[in-house]
């Protein structure tokens, strides 16, 4: 090497483990050589590495002398530790069998499932029944469920940037502690309000004195425990920050590119699973009274709008769930065992632009890195893309994961629980199928960074032409009296009171679906002008109602009882239901298939060291342009489409009761089809602006102590021909 001269080559960066080596650059007699750790602990005469406290963009145009000593840096030694499980010297042999890729995996599965469980199945699906226990408005409880994602927002960035350089699986055990602890947190309310006071049962029929409520308003001390509420959503959200960010680059970390999508997608996976065991479990608890701990026991049965389930239960067991993960979390060494081996297996497939500024290595470990770090994520256009279609993608499915239940209650007129119950048969298998599907695929056929937004946006093409089935699945309304058929042939078309029943003095606010003997559904008992009912037959029957046309007297007999209505929507002559699920099933897996290959397409596209920043920037992303718009629109859009509100007796417009059934079908496929349109648009135009390094010049992804030397190429052509 003597004598020979080597010069900067500006093409390389050398402190960015992703940047790819560069054969030709400026002199066309230049060629850089790469030393990773693992070769400089085998060569018994290293070249002497830079000094990692000189300035971040050392000067490249010197040459190492061959023969010079390498003093180890002891940050070399620490970039992978690939230590063993336990803590500190007690290192038990029956816990090395969980220190693998698959071990780490399923405590990730088990703590991505709990958190699913707690912040997007019980706390959903106890909403209504905190509304009445501890007398809020729906606005409020609003607030409640979005503080999770404000927390989220706040700390994804932040946690994300410091966690990255720091040992991954002890912050996953702070993850866990923060879930159980704000789950603990979110079940206080109910030890320290005491026992629920039923109050008076509300009679539903004509002639019957109503109990009208009071347009004035008073305080409650049950109002306090909204700040409680909000305290525990905010604890989880801090909990769930750590969970898809820096656990989803530790898992990428530890597998070879080709699996890296399967485990990713799996562990996605079971995070759309916990919200349906969420619900299930909470649906089941909402059976038990909710003072069961104080063994109370009512006459009262579900179907008693009184009724309070035990709501509180779940967030108790989650609260074991998330703790007993600590332990485990906590035992995992910062690297798994061959981390090193497969990092400097891979190749970078990093997007290449002008944005990815020269860092040294230290880069990222103090707070005033942050606003360049975050410079430089900003400034890929092909990451910013693809975080924006996820964006797109977030707030078309949170919105369907909402409000599917109630357009398949109107559209096919089932009753709430059944058609929650088909919202969930249909969302969350498609959902975890589509993920699982997505990562199966890409490592199966081990696709390039290129190639896996390829089949992102093939997903997303077939996803948008299955959206069209909602102009399918539209269905006329089933005629309501006073709505869009009069009270046989009296009255007027938009008011519910007619002659029938005009002296029942019914109440709005008290809506209980009755279907009459002609087909005709009322409003509720009194408004059909029913008297009489026999509540031990289920559904409930009523009889002696003014408001149905009869042509003979009916009175309940003993051997038999005949009825006038019962409780309850006119069954549907909408025939569609099961070719709308079948479809719609199909698009909520090839939705979901792309899910799981965007997030791959993200940590290839961005610099090694950056990943977990680049999560977190998805992650708030996602969120304030997804997650927390989404809902809000899609109810803006429903809520236009209603066509009889419910207005209580100070006059103040509540909830909906009817919705125009095509008006709402097309207004859905509208919202659909724009966001998947946005969705195709970015990913294809990531596609378009993405520049992989060139052909056969990809360095693996090295740590930060990277040597980089020049060599000029008369002097290994030399070598060559002396090795011929």
């Amino acid at each position: 090497m003597k004598g020979c001269r080597g010069i900067e080559n500006p093409a390389f960066v050398a402190s960015s483990p992703d940047t790819p080596r560069r054969l030709c650059a400026s002199p066309s007699n230049v060629e850089v050589s790469v030393l990773s750790t693992n070769t400089r602990r085998e060569d018994s005469q290293p070249q002497e590495p830079q000094d990692p406290q000189k300035s971040p963009e050392p000067p490249l145009s010197s040459v190492t002398p061959a023969g010079s000593q390498e003093r180890p840096r002891p940050e070399s030694l620490s970039e992978f530790e690939e230590g063993p499980c336990g803590w500190g010297t007690f290192q038990p042999q029956c816990l090395q069998r969980c220190n693998t890729p698959q071990g780490f995996l399923f405590h990730y599965c088990l703590l991505a499932l709990t958190q699913g469980i707690v912040v997007n199945g019980l706390v959903n699906i106890s909403i209504s029944t905190i509304e009445k226990r501890y007398e809020m408005k729906s606005s409020l409880t609003g607030l409640i469920s979005s503080s999770y994602d404000i927390s989220f927002c706040l700390l994804s960035l932040f946690v994300s940037f410091f966690g990255e350089r720091g040992h991954k699986p002890r912050w996953l055990a702070f993850a866990s502690f923060m879930i159980g602890l704000g789950a603990l947190v979110f079940s206080l309310p109910k030890f320290f309000s005491g026992r629920y006071q039923l109050g008076s049962l509300f009679e539903d029929t004509c002639l019957t004195p109503k109990n009208r409520t009071s347009c004035t308003t008073s305080s409650s001390s049950l109002f306090n425990y909204l700040y409680v509420f909000i305290l525990g959503q905010l604890l989880l959200g801090v909990g769930g920050t750590p969970l898809y960010t820096l656990g989803t680059a530790f898992i990428d970390d530890s597998v070879p590119t080709h699996k890296s999508s399967l485990y990713i997608g799996i562990g996605y996976s079971m995070s759309v699973l916990g919200p349906a065991v969420g619900y299930v479990l909470g649906g089941q608890l909402l059976t038990l009274y909710i003072d069961v701990d104080l063994g109370q026991s009512t006459d009262i049965t579900e179907d008693d709008p009184r009724w309070l389930g035990a709501w509180w239960i779940g967030f108790l067991m989650s609260w074991f769930l998330a703790w007993s993960l600590i332990i485990p979390f906590s035992c995992f060494p910062k690297h798994l065992p061959g981390t090193a081996e497969i990092q400097d297996g891979k190749t970078s497939q990093a997007h290449q632009s002008n944005s990815l500024q020269n860092t040294d290595g230290n880069f990222g470990q103090s707070f005033k890195d942050f606003p360049a770090a975050l410079k430089n994520l900003m400034r890929n256009t092909v990451f910013m893309c693809l975080v924006l279609s996820t964006c797109s993608e977030a707030l078309v499915t949170t919105g369907f994961a909402t409000f599917l239940p109630k357009f398949i209650e109107n559209q096919f007129g089932l009753s709430s629980s059944s058609a929650a119950t088909l919202g969930g048969a249909v969302l969350v298998p498609g959902a975890a199928l589509g993920q699982i599907l997505g990562g199966v695929l890409v490592s199966k056929f081990k696709m390039t960074c290129k190639n896996i937004m390829k089949f992102a946006l093939l997903t997303s093409v077939i996803a948008l032409t299955l959206s069209f089935v909602f102009l399918y699945a539209n269905c006329e309304n089933e005629p309501f009296a006073g709505v869009s058929e009069s009270y046989n042939r009296t009255g007027e078309l938009g008011n519910l009171t007619a002659p029938c029943n005009a002296n029942c003095h019914c109440l709005r606010s008290y809506y209980y679906p009755l279907c009459g003997g002609d087909g005709v559904q009322y409003f509720s008992p009194c408004y059909a002008g029913c008297t009489n009912s026999v509540s031990k037959r289920h559904p409930k029957v009523y009889y002696n109602c003014s408001c149905i046309e009869r042509k003979i007297e009916i009175t309940p007999t003993p051997s038999g009882f005949a009825f006038e209505a019962k409780a309850g929507k006119c069954p549907t002559r909408c025939a569609n239901l099961p070719i709308f699920l079948v479809i719609f099933f199909a698009t909520i897996v090839f939705t979901f298939m792309a899910g799981t290959p965007i997030t791959v397409s993200i940590l290839r596209c961005v610099n090694h060291k950056q990943r977990s920043l680049a999560l977190g920037i998805q992650c708030m992303l996602l969120r304030i342009l997804g997650t927390i718009p989404g809902p809000i629109i899609f109810g803006i859009t429903i809520d236009s489409t209603c066509i009889l509100w419910d207005i209580n007796e100070c006059g103040i417009k509540g909830a909906c009761w009817i919705y125009n059934n095509i008006r709402m079908a097309h207004m859905l496929v509208a919202i659909s089809v724009t966001c998947k349109v946005i969705t195709i648009f970015f990913i294809g135009f990531a596609i378009f602006l993405y520049k992989p390094p060139p052909s056969g010049t990809d360095v693996p992804f090295l740590d930060q102590n990277t040597v980089v030397t020049t060599v000029p190429l008369e002097c290994d052509l030399k070598k060559i021909g002396n090795e011929d």
